[in-house]
């Protein structure tokens, strides 16, 4: 896949005017150009951090901090496993494993198809009820190999 990714500056140049002046800024900032576009692109960073008399590093620290905020785009669907420690308790090291071999790419990486992100996530709200995944908006508990089989191929089409 090509490194080079289009996004609309205008569009986030408007999201860093409109919220600068607000305390507590760059989260808002970032989760807004993350909806607009779908990502944080590097390239913006100098201007996220113009905008908020922030150093470049103050506003690359905090997009690398949070697992939530990508630096490229992702996959037409994006799963999130949890790895946190309830869901390591029961059993989500093993799906981990299924989901990489079944989607065929690892964290932070996108399918050949483009249609699916893999990434990882440190609690779903889910402790009682792991292994935890959610797929684009949609939460699901006691994830087994065969009901992440059964989700993925839903989401292809495939019933």
């Amino acid at each position: 896949m090509s490194t080079e990714h289009t996004f609309d500056v205008a569009a986030i140049e408007f999201i860093i005017a409109q919220r600068k002046t607000m305390p507590g800024a760059l989260l808002p900032i970032l989760h807004d150009i993350q909806s607009a576009v779908g990502f944080i692109p590097p390239s913006m960073v100098p201007a996220i951090a113009d905008g908020l008399n922030l150093s470049r590093a103050e506003v690359h620290g905090v997009i690398t901090y949070y697992h939530f905020f990508r630096q490229h785009p992702a996959g037409k669907h994006v799963v999130q496993i949890c790895r946190a420690e309830a869901c390591q308790a029961r059993g989500c090291e093993s799906l981990v494993d299924h989901a990489k071999e079944l989607l065929g790419c690892d964290f932070h990486e996108i399918t050949d198809d483009g249609k699916f992100s893999l990434e990882v996530v440190y609690c779903l709200g889910q402790c009682a009820s792991g292994p935890a995944i959610q797929i684009d908006d949609d939460l699901y508990a006691r994830v087994s190999n065969e009901k992440f089989n059964r989700l993925i191929q839903a989401k292809r089409g495939v019933q």
